[in-house]
């Protein structure tokens, strides 16, 4: 909340594990995050939260986890990378598969590196549009799902989908091609949240409210809904 402009929810950023502090990545877009970038060291916000649910990280145990991320979709999977990794020891690997539109839009660059040293963590990167800086691929993020069959131990592995509306859709369909059975593909649903109580009904889904049921849906519990990825 920042005071006499209004508020926005957003996902923390940092590892859950960091108590003494914790990270937002706000992209300057609206009256709120514009009120926020403008903000000074000192300066007064408000917070109130968490609302909704998260991963079930739990039943990721034992399995090859797929992670998926498109745009500024890396900025709210940062912290469930992070979850992942300091527990590493009880999943077969994660692999993290990350595009964007240029490379100056890659969220979190400078962590690369670091992760992919980690044991059992495999990075893939890729964006829509290169310039001379750029070694990697190129192509929308569905390109690195290619060779996912042959990647992934797909009847032991979960994935976790994050990103614009149109990448998840595709994304969607691309796991549920190689394999994926829907209650094992994971979404970070957008939507105009304001409450977060499940009373004002701006983030409706279908019966879902996603500031109280959500964001983290099974494709499962949403497939058959009207308009998912709108």
């Amino acid at each position: 909340t920042v005071p006499g402009v209004g508020e926005a929810p957003f996902t923390p950023s940092s590892s859950p594990y960091e108590k003494e502090k914790m990270e937002l990545t706000v992209m300057r877009v609206g009256r709120v995050t514009s009120a926020l970038h403008s903000l000074k060291p000192g300066d007064l916000v408000g917070i109130r939260g968490p609302f909704g649910n998260g991963y079930p990280i739990e039943r990721f145990y034992g399995k090859e986890v797929l992670v998926v991320g498109g745009g500024v979709g890396g900025a709210p999977l940062r912290s469930l990378l992070y979850t992942l990794f300091k527990e590493i020891d009880k999943f077969k690997k994660v692999c993290y598969k990350y595009g964007a539109r240029t490379p100056k839009d890659l969220v979190y660059k400078y962590c690369f590196d670091e992760w992919s040293r980690i044991e059992k963590v495999d990075l893939h990167l890729t964006v829509d549009v290169g310039d001379e800086s750029w070694t990697g691929r190129v192509g929308v993020v569905t390109v690195l799902l290619e060779e996912l069959d042959k990647e992934m131990d797909i009847p032991n592995s979960v994935a976790v989908v994050c990103g614009p509306p149109i990448m998840m859709r595709f994304v969607t369909l691309r796991l549920l091609e190689v394999g994926y059975s829907p209650d094992r593909i994971y979404l970070s649903m957008e939507r105009n949240m304001s409450c977060g109580l499940g009373k004002c009904g701006h983030c409706m889904l279908g019966r879902y409210y996603v500031c109280k049921d959500g964001p983290v849906f099974s494709y499962d519990m949403i497939k058959d809904l009207k308009d998912v990825f709108d």
